[in-house]
């Protein structure tokens, strides 16, 4: 099954109709599993995945949100905690990658 058939994909557009960011998510047993939440570099810094993230609770609302991302990735991480995500778990995934689990409630 296609991830376009299992849950939703958002799409942020800029004026010319040009996707700038996307993000998706699908529901299962009371949690939202958020993905591949991504914003075009010179869009980033303004608030698109922000909106992208707050429009997809809105589709799902009154659930459990869960997302995953690398360690490295430091300004994700701050983004999600900025809008109320925490860290529950981390994962070594290898040697040089390291996953942090984050949910809200």
């Amino acid at each position: 099954m296609g991830e376009y058939q299992k849950g939703i994909i958002l799409k942020a557009l800029d004026k010319g109709e040009t996707i700038i960011g996307s993000v998706r998510a699908f529901c299962n047993n009371g949690t939202v599993y958020i993905g591949k939440l991504m914003v075009h570099p010179s869009k980033q810094g303004q608030g698109i995945g922000t909106q992208l993230l707050l429009e997809m609770e809105k589709l799902y609302p009154n659930q459990r949100y869960e997302l995953f991302t690398s360690t490295k990735s430091e300004k994700n991480i701050a983004l999600y905690q900025k809008i109320g995500y925490k860290i529950f778990n981390e994962e070594q995934v290898t040697e040089e990658l390291r996953f942090v689990y984050m949910e809200k409630v």
